[in-house]
């Protein structure tokens, strides 16, 4: 019987090649939620660099935020990642939620980054 980290790899490694074969060269906008925070990061995967990044931690959302690990605060991250992409010259990514489910804090992140202006 396969553990729950070995389906996690799996559905992260079957995501990540699905999103290689439909993003068309666009940057990866990356969601990690560990049980205290939640952190966004777009990769450029041609070059291999990341070109912007926030997460929960950050100084100006911390003071804040209540607390790093509920919706409110995956919503600051994704406004705060749309504004850094922006700056970035970025606005089109594909969006890899991981092996997380697109529900709960992940669905509130991306929601907030479309409202920024990020377009995915």
């Amino acid at each position: 019987m396969s553990s729950n980290l070995d389906l996690q790899a799996r559905r992260r490694a079957r995501l990540r090649y699905q999103l290689r074969q439909k993003s068309g060269g666009r940057p990866r906008l990356s969601v990690f939620r560990s049980g205290k925070h939640i952190y966004a990061q777009i990769i450029d995967d041609a070059q291999g660099r990341t070109l912007a990044a926030a997460s929960s931690l950050d100084k100006d959302l911390k003071a804040s935020l209540k607390t790093g690990a509920d919706k409110d605060a995956a919503a600051a991250v994704g406004k705060l990642i749309a504004e850094r992409c922006k700056e970035a010259g970025v606005t089109q990514v594909v969006f890899d939620r991981g092996s997380y489910l697109y529900h709960g804090r992940v669905k509130a992140l991306a929601e907030a980054a479309r409202e920024g202006g990020l377009d995915f």
